[in-house]
């Protein structure tokens, strides 16, 4: 298996996007999704990284640092994890998530954070099996 785990170049966008539709079901356009990580980049709180196999953009890791009442140091969150369908099994969402780790203990937060679709089931699993807990649902509202 030859993956690399690396920081988001502006190359990546358009396969980016195809994970955020395709595999978080997210109906984000290119144009929106390039607006969007061109801001990000331009935020040192953000980072994005990129799983690479064999040359190929198949999965993804974004988060962001926040500061929050109850953790003095902050703590980051997972905005989004997604491997493509055929790349899964691998071993890839979990050296995402261990490099999401490695940046959060680099940024100073001491905790990472995330939320998963209630339809996810199989994405639970997997946060549970890399020991994550379980602690609240995740409500919004487009205000």
């Amino acid at each position: 298996m030859n993956t690399v785990i690396r920081i988001i170049e502006e190359k990546d966008y358009l396969s980016v996007a195809d994970i955020w539709r395709e595999v978080l079901n997210i109906p984000v356009t290119d144009e929106d999704l390039t607006r969007t990580y061109d801001k990000m980049k331009a935020d040192d709180r953000y980072i994005t990284y990129v799983a690479e196999f064999d040359g190929r953009v198949v999965g993804l890791v974004t988060m962001v640092s926040v500061l929050a009442v109850g953790h003095p140091s902050g703590y980051t969150k997972v905005n989004g994890l997604g491997v493509l369908p055929e790349y899964r099994n691998m071993g890839i969402g979990r050296m995402l998530m261990e490099k999401a780790e490695q940046a959060a203990v680099q940024n100073g937060t001491r905790y990472l954070g995330l939320a998963s679709g209630l339809m996810r089931e199989n994405a639970h699993r997997f946060y549970e099996h890399l020991g994550y807990v379980r602690t609240s649902y995740w409500f919004g509202k487009r205000v």
